[in-house]
């Protein structure tokens, strides 16, 4: 859903306007999906004895569900702090290139770098996917007032989702709130795929899902980061074989 339009003659841009065009995103399908999914995430935290207000603290600080659940996890395995947080960040690192890829469509000439560094905490697959559909849509001087709509209120709202959930999660079967978890990562396949502006995204992904089987069995422990390195090496060689044959 696109909700940068431009402004009328007589109605003149302001932050204000852009941020809350940013906001009505909250009401796309992405974001539908994405706030099912922290419903599966808050009947997860309350099994690991996660207790409300630090649930919605993880969602606030956070905010990047898969973050969230490698920390549940460490706390499950009964992980000490340091090791906790090294895996955090460690699930983190996915969202570098996401970064690097938002900022400099956000970025304008004098803006101010904490806003940049602000708006990054809410870099993750839903808003980023959002914002690199419509953010060249809305005019630069306004795209930090509307990208902050986007991350600040879906952020805001799922936390929101999971206080709610930790009220009516007893009464929920266990398999409805592991089916909704299960539409994230559904989501961020389809998303990812149809956002990729290159074909080696496709063939990097495509590579990730056929090695992960394997790779899984080979050892378990570290199947994501090995899928990663070896399927996204490999499109990176294909990308570059194919460059210069072009």
């Amino acid at each position: 859903m696109s909700t940068a339009r431009p402004s009328s003659p007589n109605q003149p841009d302001s932050a204000l306007r852009w941020f809350l065009r940013g906001a009505t995103n909250l009401f796309s399908v992405p974001a539908l999906i994405l706030s099912t999914s922290f419903v599966g995430f808050a009947a997860l935290a309350m099994e690991a004895g996660i207790t409300q207000a630090q649930a919605v603290f993880m969602t606030l600080v956070i905010w990047a569900l898969p973050a969230k659940v490698v920390l549940v996890g460490a706390i499950l395995a009964g992980s000490g702090l340091f090791g906790a947080g090294f895996a955090v960040a460690l699930s983190s690192i996915r969202l570098t290139p996401m970064v690097v890829a938002l900022v400099p469509e956000l970025r304008t000439a004098g803006g101010r770098r904490w806003v940049l560094y602000a708006l990054s905490h809410f870099v993750a697959v839903t808003s980023w996917v959002i914002a690199m559909a419509h953010v060249r849509e809305v005019p630069r001087d306004m795209r930090t007032a509307w990208y902050l709509g986007v991350g600040g209120t879906l952020t805001v709202a799922n936390a929101v989702v999971v206080a709610v959930v930790y009220q009516i999660a007893p009464h929920m079967p266990a398999a409805v709130s592991a089916a909704l978890f299960m539409l994230t990562p559904m989501y961020f396949l389809t998303s990812l795929w149809g956002s990729a502006r290159e074909r080696a995204t496709h063939v990097a992904m495509a590579a990730g899902l056929l090695l992960g089987p394997f790779f899984a069995w080979l050892s378990p422990q570290f199947s994501l980061m090995l899928s990663g390195l070896v399927g996204g090496s490999a499109a990176f060689l294909w990308h570059r074989t194919r460059g210069r044959r072009a």
